[in-house]
């Protein structure tokens, strides 16, 4: 009696494993797209910003605070409710509300991507001098 072994069934399951994991993977991508946001630019009443959120992120609005660094409160905030969230890089002003900020002036501006519950998503905070 011979005894043939079957060498091609450990390579097919490898190529059928292994084409799986890329599909999950080439399918996660999107999903797993980052959410940013960032200041571009500062004027005395409003906010420039650059931001991405994917579908899924539950994002709503983005929401920005500005004001001297050291100080325990912000003196200027707004909110832009109106977002657009599919994966790409997209700009858009928030106007403040509250004190206007003052030419020289070093202010941090902290802006964020919230959810309905204005939860922050992903947040960033800088510094500027305003000239």
């Amino acid at each position: 009696m011979v005894i043939i072994r079957n060498y091609r069934r450990p390579a097919l399951i490898a190529s059928v494993f292994g084409t799986m994991g890329l599909a999950v993977v080439t399918a996660a991508g999107p999903a797993l797209a980052a959410n940013t946001v960032d200041v571009t630019g500062v004027g005395p009443a409003n906010i420039g910003v650059n931001y991405a959120c994917d579908a899924g992120s539950g994002v709503t609005s983005i929401q920005a605070m500005a004001g001297d660094p050291n100080a325990e409160a912000a003196s200027a905030s707004g909110k832009q409710p109106d977002v657009t969230c599919d994966g790409a890089q997209h700009s858009t002003v928030i106007v403040l509300t509250g004190a206007p900020l003052a030419v020289g002036q070093q202010v941090q501006i902290r802006v964020a991507l919230t959810d309905s519950t204005d939860t922050v998503v992903t947040g960033q905070a800088k510094v500027f001098t305003l000239g």
